[in-house]
């Protein structure tokens, strides 16, 4: 049984090492951001309730959100474990987590503040969800479907160090907290994706 929770600032690659531990390890990869809209797009009575927070504009509060990510984690996917991508995001949460799952091990992904910025500010979507990157995958339109790149409001550079800000606010507290529990393992984050992964899977294996 493996329960991993995945840590580390916007940008530092969660998702990309989400899905290839997923993969490896045969877990399902659970997106906080995913099940809300799923639980949204569903109607569920937990969707409805995130969505009037968000109509109005508010952060969907944490019992909220755990009682969505208790309810995933009940289904039979996850019985031989899980891994959580965007959550906890604060040290309440974590709190909450404890409550209904065992987290086996929390993977600190370290990246420099400085990398961050430059691999968020950088990024270009494309409306199909493509994604590319002014320096490592740069294009003028998307190659999948032709459509024209753009740069998210979220992506730039002076929003990318707010959320940081929020980030070393909230949940960088969270390292202390598995640290204390024993199961934190931090990677290097700085290195290429296949080189984080192999050190993912010595941590895993």
């Amino acid at each position: 049984m493996k329960g991993i929770v995945l840590l580390g600032a916007p940008g530092a690659g969660k998702g990309t090492q989400a899905k290839l531990i997923a993969s490896r390890y045969a877990l399902p990869h659970i997106s906080t951001g995913d099940i809300l809209r799923a639980n949204i797009k569903g109607g569920t009575e937990l969707g409805k309730l995130a969505k009037s927070y968000i109509d109005a504009g508010k952060l969907v509060p944490d019992e909220v959100v755990v009682a969505i990510v208790k309810d995933r984690l009940s289904q039979p996917d996850c019985k031989e474990g899980f891994l959580l991508d965007g959550f906890p995001r604060t040290v309440v949460q974590a709190e909450a987590l404890d409550k209904f799952a065992t987290v086996t091990h929390a993977i600190d992904i370290e990246v420099d503040a400085d990398e961050v910025v430059g691999r968020i500010a950088g990024r270009r979507m494309c409306a199909c969800g493509e994604s590319y990157h002014i320096s490592t995958h740069p294009s003028q339109v998307c190659d999948k479907c032709g459509g024209a790149l753009y740069q998210r409001d979220d992506d730039k550079e002076e929003t990318v160090a707010a959320r940081l800000e929020v980030y070393f606010a909230q949940t960088a507290p969270l390292i202390d907290y598995y640290a204390a529990k024993g199961v934190l393992r931090s990677v290097d984050g700085m290195k290429s994706v296949d080189e984080v992964f192999a050190s993912i899977e010595k941590v895993l294996d």
